[in-house]
């Protein structure tokens, strides 16, 4: 690693511009892989600048692409750079920018899905919870196609304390299609506005039961090579020292996610399919009830706190019928329809007879 003050003053060598680097080893968007290459230097400088003072830090990149973010966070200062790349057409020209900053870059061709970041970093940077985050940054333009099953990924991560987050509160600032960026980013405070609560889902209450959220800035479709249908918003995780809701995640996400299954009918209609058809009526009534939760209301008007009580209620009553928590709706009703099927066929072969 190199002395500090080589670090504070390292910068880039001249190398040829990403737009030069795009036809050097003729790069093509691909499509099926919803790529968008960023070539505005401004806008990319402004992405890095969000994740504040960088000099010695250590960041993981996610889908550099040609490079034009890898740029400027190197020019930053930083100590270590780790690339995450699941294109290799991509590799030779970030491998130019490895060779022009000897030391500071490593480069892995993987999925970031799959790609295991509790060993990324060295141990000596390692934090208490609850101290201020680490000097770590996770940077990322991700690709569309991937960004809200990453960002389930992440927060079940910051739930258990494991995988980026083993070493502390690791910061994100994140690229995601404009629509999703507002679904996460949907406030609590404007529920009693009244306005734009059909965006509330799933994913806005998982973020921010764990994280601080905050809009970076958006950035225009036009800005993108190929062009997107829509604009991009850049956003900003700090995981919250004490979660908003402290029931495991895979719970949490199984209430929410039911509750959110029927977003246009009364919030009962989704606590009901937690149970099995037997017990369905009764015990979702009784959920509701203990939770303090008007059954009549739509899942867009429920606040943090009514989905905490759900979760606390629903934890108590896994605990009280330990069979609960693995009953899913989906498979009982898939087999519920596999059972029609074959009585269906079974009848055919009879009227055949």
């Amino acid at each position: 690693m190199a002395a500090s003050g080589q670090v504070a003053n390292f910068r880039l060598p001249p190398l040829p511009t990403i737009g030069e680097i795009i036809k050097l080893f003729n790069l093509r968007a691909q499509r099926q892989l919803s790529q968008n290459f960023l070539l505005d230097l401004k806008l990319t400088d402004k992405i890095v600048r969000q994740a504040g003072k960088l000099q010695g830090a250590y960041v993981c990149e996610v889908g550099p692409g040609p490079g034009g973010i890898t740029r400027r966070i190197l020019n930053a200062g930083v100590a270590e750079l780790l690339l995450i790349e699941k294109d290799p057409r991509f590799i030779p020209g970030l491998q130019m920018l490895s060779e022009a900053a000897p030391g500071r870059v490593r480069i892995a061709l993987g999925d970031i899905l799959r790609y295991k970041l509790d060993e990324a970093f060295p141990n000596h940077l390692v934090k208490n919870w609850e101290d201020d985050p680490p000097d770590i940054h996770i940077i990322g333009n991700l690709p569309f196609s991937v960004s809200t099953p990453l960002i389930i990924k992440w927060l079940e991560n910051v739930s258990n304390r494991d995988g980026p987050f083993r070493y502390g509160r690791t910061q994100m600032i994140l690229t995601f299609q404009k629509e999703i960026g507002e679904t996460i980013l949907f406030l609590l405070q404007r529920l009693t506005a009244g306005t734009g609560h059909k965006q509330r889902s799933r994913l806005s209450i998982l973020s921010q039961y764990l994280c601080k959220v905050q809009s970076c800035f958006e950035i225009p479709g036009r800005a993108f090579v190929p062009k997107p249908e829509v604009d991009a918003s850049v956003v900003r995780f700090i995981p919250l020292v004490q979660p908003k809701i402290e029931q495991p995640f895979k719970l949490v996400e199984k209430v929410v996610q039911s509750v959110f299954q029927f977003r246009r009918k009364h919030c009962h209609k989704g606590v009901r399919i937690l149970f099995p058809e037997a017990q369905r009526l009764e015990k979702a009534e009784q959920m509701l009830m203990l939770a303090d939760v008007d059954p009549t209301l739509p899942p867009t008007r429920l606040s943090m706190q009514h989905f905490k009580s759900l979760c606390d209620v629903y934890r108590k009553m896994c605990d009280e019928d330990p069979n609960l928590f693995a009953y899913s709706y989906r498979d009982e009703l898939r087999e519920k329809r596999k059972r029609e099927r074959i009585k269906f066929e079974k009848t055919d072969e009879i009227d055949l007879l």
